[in-house]
């Protein structure tokens, strides 16, 4: 099994079924694509992850995706940061990003939007259309937190009065939930 743009995405799956295991086997569907699939690809990711001989960091991504799309950088502080950035059939409109520190080690992978972030309505807090800066910039109280698990973050926020917590996997929104 080689790995590819189609592992890579189920890779990426994989850990969101932690929050949405039905929008994964929605996707599962729509790519032709078996739970075991899912799991092999995850399992090879793994692998080579641990393995001395493959690609790490930034070099792996490129591995699977090929060269970025968008490069450029970001300043962090007093730092300057590297961006590289990958579009991915599944999620149309977002981009996955790595953020590469000085010395270019992976501080950080997740999805962003590529273009100005967008003022959502509450209603339009869709599981895998949006991602952390949409609700940071969506609502003026937001707080970011991390989450319980690798790759697991969450932006609490009130709406009409409630407070809500959306919950998101490489910043990915998977769920909104109310607290």
């Amino acid at each position: 099994m080689g790995f590819g743009v189609r592992q890579f995405e189920l890779t990426l799956m994989h850990r969101m079924r932690d929050l949405n295991p039905e929008r994964v086997e929605d996707a599962l569907a729509e790519m032709r694509a078996t739970r075991a699939e899912l799991r092999a690809a995850h399992s090879l990711w793994t692998r080579m992850s641990y393995s001395r001989s493959a690609p790490k960091g930034v070099s792996a991504l490129r591995m699977a995706l090929g060269p970025p799309t968008y490069r450029g950088a970001k300043p962090a502080g007093s730092l300057t940061c590297e961006l590289a950035r990958w579009h991915l059939p599944s999620w149309p409109g977002l981009e996955f990003e790595a953020l590469l520190g000085p010395g270019g080690d992976l501080w950080n992978q997740w999805f962003v939007r590529p273009v100005p972030l967008r003022r959502l309505s509450f209603a339009a807090l869709v599981p895998w259309r949006c991602v952390v800066g949409d609700v940071a910039a969506a609502f003026p109280d937001a707080t970011q937190l991390e989450g319980s698990a690798p790759h697991h973050w969450s932006v609490d926020f009130t709406h009409d009065g409630a407070p809500h917590r959306a919950r998101f996997i490489y910043g990915l929104l998977q769920r909104v939930d109310r607290l």
